[in-house]
């Protein structure tokens, strides 16, 4: 009877045995022939005009599914032979493009991988139209849309964003800044190192808050032959004191502590950094009276739908829990974050340490008076990085030195592959902008915390004098920046 039975469930589950291998096999095939295509889409790229071929079709993918689709119109690349806002010239209105643009705007496909840095299109430009559009820009003051949102509070947040030529990441900043919460209150401020109208067209198409371009107007662009860009007779980076001296090229005397002369793409940087505060702070007749954060992001940032919450929550909590907090910063370089085990609303007191605390600080108008204030510091300390020139005078000269609240779950976060100091053999990946947002994704249920919980480190351990990076010994760049800080409004 057993051997039976036996036989008997064989023959009953016969059938149903062989469809289940049949499935199986069907998968299987299924399966290979998926990773197959996808491998192929993969070593074909995305081609996108004006951004090369993706290295990550499948990123790419990703990363547009995961953007709401009101918001692909700042992912698409506008026909360079429209007209209109941010011509060479700067003409154009805050009206931004119209119907026959935007149905253009519509058909574009997607940029979603960063290409290399970009110049200006088609050749060289008229020099002289684009010096006019930068005079226009920074004489006008133009603030866009404020006829929708309203004058700028005094108590408002401020965001400076510096701008180089990157335009794809910021594209995604720019999408990431749209779906925060309370955008609407911000004014928004580009600060751009290089005038381009495919860029121009970009910022004055965002609708989501008031909008603000500035120009450095001492930049490489604007002076390709002469300083502070690159002038035929200065002496070579490379080149020795004793033959500088013989060649007696123009700034022969001073070079940087290790003894290399400056290179004007480095500089430039710093420069840029220092101006924009400057403007920002002193100059702008619509922050005359503010006295509200100003939050300083770079093109290639990401920002979490909560940064708004969470640098209102750092400043009251500042307030009552931490008075020494001068600096509120909102990214970390932790390459993992635990937002399930609370990390989403805990914060760190830390000295400000200018290596791990640089992205998305904050900061109000009388930390800026006391940096200001040590300007000598700043300007003059032989480093090419505004942030270490930044701990140089927190160091030194600060009454209060420079003391940060930092949030262990980031809100914002660094999407650039490639920039000034790191040239990687692919800057056309989008796997770091796609991890991003899975990140800011999967957390999404930890977000927009009601408390933050503090946990101060050891402030007896006395912080490191350290010896500057060099590139700033030529003293053309110690007076150029001393002077951004003479008033003009």
């Amino acid at each position: 009877m057993r051997v039976v039975r036996a036989v008997g469930v064989r023959r009953r589950h016969g059938p149903l045995a062989g469809w289940c291998r049949t499935l199986l096999l069907l998968f299987l095939v299924s399966f290979v022939w998926l990773q197959l295509h996808l491998a192929g889409l993969n070593s074909r790229g995305w081609r996108n005009s004006g951004a090369g071929d993706a290295s990550d079709g499948n990123d790419s993918a990703v990363i547009l599914a995961m953007v709401p689709q009101v918001l692909h119109k700042y992912l698409v690349s506008r026909p360079r032979n429209l007209t209109g806002a941010g011509g060479w010239a700067g003409g154009g209105g805050a009206g931004g493009p119209g119907p026959a643009a935007n149905d253009s705007l519509q058909r574009a496909a997607p940029v979603l991988v960063p290409g290399p840095p970009r110049g200006p299109p088609g050749g060289a430009p008229d020099m002289d139209a684009i010096k006019a559009g930068i005079r226009r820009y920074n004489d006008e003051q133009r603030v866009l849309n404020e006829d929708i949102f309203g004058p700028l509070q005094p108590d408002a947040l401020v965001v400076v964003v510096q701008v180089h030529t990157r335009i794809v990441y910021l594209r995604h900043l720019i999408v990431s800044l749209a779906q925060a919460k309370d955008i609407d209150q911000v004014l928004l401020v580009f600060s751009h190192d290089v005038y381009d109208p495919e860029v121009n067209e970009l910022v004055q198409a965002v609708d989501f808050c008031k909008v603000m371009q500035i120009f450095y107007p001492f930049s490489i662009q604007t002076h390709p032959h002469s300083f502070p860009g690159e002038s035929p007779d200065d002496c070579p980076r490379d080149m020795k004191k004793e033959e500088a001296m013989i060649k007696r090229c123009t700034n022969m005397d001073h070079p940087d502590l290790y003894g290399h002369y400056r290179e004007a793409k480095f500089t430039q940087t710093k420069h840029h950094w220092w101006w924009k505060a400057n403007r920002v702070f002193n100059q702008l007749e619509v922050t005359r009276n503010h006295t509200g954060l100003v939050l300083f992001l770079e093109e290639d940032h990401f920002v979490a739908e909560d940064f708004i919450h969470v640098l209102r929550l750092m400043q009251k909590t500042c307030s009552t829990n931490c008075p020494q907090c001068n600096i509120l910063s909102l990214g970390t370089y932790l390459k993992t974050y635990n937002y399930y085990g609370g990390d989403s609303k805990k914060a760190e007191v830390t000295p400000w340490i200018s290596s791990k605390h640089n992205m998305g600080m904050a900061f109000n108008r009388s930390v800026w008076a006391d940096m200001r204030a040590c300007a000598q510091y700043f300007c003059t300390y032989d480093d090419y990085n505004w942030d270490w020139s930044l701990q140089h005078t927190s160091q030194n000269c600060l009454p209060h030195r420079l003391h940060a609240m930092v949030m262990k779950g980031p809100r914002v976060f660094h999407i650039g592959e490639c920039g000034v100091h790191h040239k990687k053999t692919n800057c056309e990946s989008t796997a770091v902008i796609s991890k991003v947002q899975k990140v800011i994704l999967a957390a999404s249920r930890h977000l927009y915390p009601s408390h933050l919980t503090l946990t101060v480190t050891n402030t007896l351990k006395k912080t490191k004098l350290r010896k500057g990076n060099g590139g700033w010994g030529d003293i053309r760049d110690h007076k150029l920046c001393l002077n951004m800080t003479i008033p003009t409004r």
